[in-house]
């Protein structure tokens, strides 16, 4: 007899259903393979699918996380999702969930019944090297960047790449071949930062995602990238804008807390809208 799992799909860094970034959260994986988990991601071929297991190291829950090419330890918009289609039946103002990066609180807000905005404490970025940067922005189509490149790790690595002004954002039109050929594990990237309100385009062909309609995971990282460059104050609130070029507009907000320099603290919030459920049979 073939086993039946039920889903919720969840839009993400947004308030109204059809725009933000799609989710699929299977909210009962007992029993799936990773083989089958895999193959249930490329099926829907969502920017990412959520498979959700009874928690093992005190949180609320276990997710597991995939793109539709591969499994990744932590990312943002899955995470805030899922968060979001468990606090119901768990009728909590935090939801926690352990991620292969670690246990990941998400703090829930309501009006009444109805959860309105989430904010996660995400793992703290690691800097890491930047590699190839020429041929990466050969490859983005762009002459320079005008923040110092940079490359941070939290589950998912992000180059960061500045660009003047949110026309330049907006006109990209990346090599995905050349970029999946010279780093197919980095995600890319591109900004622009007017103060604390910033327009961004993520691309991670890699992953098997063209195009990234609201990068949460990319969000704390970034308020990082600009406190440093200051461009913000540290534990200042930046606005994100994304996915608009896709015809998918997402909100995000980030902030990043730091002492003498160190990061202490990145946190990452939006809202989300479950927009319908079903059932696979396989």
């Amino acid at each position: 007899m073939p086993a039946s799992y039920r889903y919720l799909l969840v839009d993400v860094f947004t308030d109204t259903p059809l725009a933000g970034n799609r989710l699929c959260v299977f909210t009962n994986a007992m029993g799936m393979s990773d083989e089958l988990m895999q193959r249930l991601a490329l099926e829907f071929n969502f920017s990412e699918t959520t498979f959700v297991t009874p928690a093992e190291r005190g949180g609320h829950a276990k997710m597991r996380i995939f793109t539709p090419t591969r499994e990744l330890p932590f990312a943002g918009h899955p995470t805030l999702g899922t968060a979001f289609a468990l606090a119901g039946p768990l009728q909590s103002s935090v939801v926690t969930l352990e991620t292969g990066a670690g246990k990941v609180p998400v703090q829930l807000e309501r009006e009444g019944a109805k959860l309105v905005f989430g904010r996660m404490e995400q793992p703290l970025p690691r800097s890491l090297p930047c590699e190839h940067s020429e041929e990466i922005l050969g490859a983005l189509g762009v002459e320079r960047s005008e923040l110092p490149l940079a490359c941070y790790d939290n589950g998912v690595r992000h180059l960061f790449v500045a660009l003047p002004n949110r026309n330049a954002v907006a006109a990209l039109k990346p090599n995905f071949a050349e970029l999946e050929r010279i780093a197919p594990e980095l995600c890319y990237s591109c900004f622009c930062a007017e103060g604390a309100k910033v327009k961004t385009r993520e691309f991670a062909p890699g992953l098997g995602v063209i195009e990234d309609p609201a990068t949460g995971s990319a969000a704390g990282p970034l308020a990082v990238h600009l406190a440093r460059n200051g461009v913000i104050e540290w534990g200042e609130q930046i606005v994100i804008s994304q996915g608009a070029e896709i015809a998918r507009p997402s909100r995000l907000y980030a902030c990043a807390e730091a002492v003498d320099g160190v990061v202490t603290r990145v946190e990452v919030g939006g809202s989300a809208v479950v927009v319908g459920r079903g059932e696979f049979r396989v």
